[in-house]
């Protein structure tokens, strides 16, 4: 009997990893991450702490593939319906000191994203 509950619980235990290694970044996560950036990303000037912070926190939650497609996806949504500059998108990583594969562009094509 206690042989089967430890198998039991470590095949729980398992499962709980698996389950919270493959979840996905959503365009929600993504949008509370970066809506500090917003009044940058549309009037320019200089981006404040809060929006730096919130795009290293994009750049720490998107390591595989398919988390920077996703979040490529959500920001080339967000970046048309939000009317975002493309000038102050593509600077955004630079001024906040950060490299990142995820463009903010309503035409780009997040499936060529690596």
């Amino acid at each position: 009997m206690k042989g089967a509950t430890v198998a039991m619980l470590a095949m729980i235990a398992m499962a709980l990893l698996m389950v919270h290694q493959t979840e996905a970044i959503s365009c929600g996560d993504l949008a509370n991450m970066i809506s500090p950036c917003l009044g940058y990303l549309q009037s320019g000037g200089s981006p404040t702490k809060q929006c730096c912070d919130g795009a290293r926190k994009v750049q720490g939650a998107t390591h595989s593939q398919a988390d920077r497609r996703t979040a490529c996806n959500c920001a080339k949504s967000a970046a048309g319906q939000f009317k975002v500059r493309q000038d102050t998108a593509s600077n955004l990583p630079g001024k906040c000191g950060i490299s990142t594969s995820i463009p903010i562009n309503p035409n780009v094509d997040c499936n060529s994203i690596p």
